[in-house]
This record gives structure tokens, C-alpha cells and sequence, in this order.
């Protein structure tokens, strides 16, 4: 027991090298912090979105909401919660919001601040910019139309 708990915290580097350079000894040592980072990394549950499959995955139970509207919006006000999630597709324009069970109170703040946005966004009527270029071009159609008259002046006589 003690053994095996020795053997994990040690590391062994073995390096072949006639002359050891500090610059190779900085590559060598880098090479071993990224390869324990990595290990580090595997060892802990993903954060944030991430596919339904990862989410069921983990310890615990999942829950599930539907999502109206805009994912991009949901996922930017869910990152600055800092909830665990995914978002299923069910219908065009309509998600199933999974989540975990444990961050229910995190997800009802995060819903409540995307529906103000939702919200908010629409009470801007912001015109989509196809939408906009027609209704332009229809005032452009309904004023009255000019006709330009030029006129030649005739100079050449005065000279």
C-alpha cells in the first residue's frame, strides 16, 4: 500500500543524452509538466456545456427543461453561471435543456436572466438586416420620381 502511493506521487524521467543542455533539460521538464497537466485534466468531470451523453455520465441525476429560442444567448448567460449542461434539439426552433439535479436553484437564476434578455431583445425590434433592405427599398419606390434636365451651356461662342 505504501508502495503504490510512493510509485504514484514519484515521477521517473529518463533522459538518453551524451551532453544535457539546459535547453534540453527545460524540453524534457516541459514534457513531463504537460503530461501530468493532462493526466490531472482526465481525472475531473467536464464543466460547462457539453454533449448529453457526458452529462448522463456523470455521478448524479439529470433534469430537463424546454429552451424556446436562442441557444448562442442561453449558452453565454449559462457560462457566466456556471452551470453544468446540454441542449438537445426536439423541434426546428425548439431545445431540451438538460441539466444536473444539484444545480436546479443555478439554473432557474441563469433562466431568469436569459428570459430578461429574451425579453429585452425583442422589445428593441430590431428588424433582421433582409428586413430592413426591403422596407428601404419600398420608400424608395414610393417617392416620386425625378427627371434630371441637363442643359448644355454653350460656351464656345464666348471664347
Amino acid at each position: 500500500m505504501i508502495d503504490e502511493e510512493v510509485s504514484r506521487s514519484t515521477i521517473a524521467i529518463t533522459v538518453r543524452a551524451s551532453k544535457l543542455t539546459a535547453r534540453g533539460l527545460a524540453y524534457v521538464l516541459g514534457a513531463a509538466a504537460r503530461k501530468i497537466r493532462k493526466a490531472q485534466r482526465a481525472g475531473k468531470a467536464p464543466q460547462g456545456k457539453q454533449s448529453a451523453r457526458r452529462l448522463m455520465r456523470q455521478v448524479g441525476d439529470t433534469s430537463g427543461m424546454d429552451l424556446p429560442g436562442d441557444t448562442r444567448l442561453f449558452d453565454r448567460v449559462a457560462r457566466r453561471w456556471g452551470v453544468d449542461y446540454a441542449i438537445r434539439p426536439v423541434d426546428k426552433g425548439k431545445y431540451l435543456l438538460l441539466f444536473k439535479a444539484n444545480q436546479a436553484d443555478a439554473i432557474t437564476g441563469c433562466f431568469s436572466e436569459y428570459s430578461r434578455r429574451m425579453l429585452a431583445r425583442t422589445k428593441k425590434g430590431r428588424a433582421p438586416v433582409l428586413e430592413q433592405m426591403e422596407q428601404a427599398q419600398e420608400q424608395v419606390r414610393q417617392q416620386p420620381h425625378r427627371q434630371r434636365e441637363r442643359e448644355k451651356e454653350v460656351a464656345a461662342e464666348d471664347r
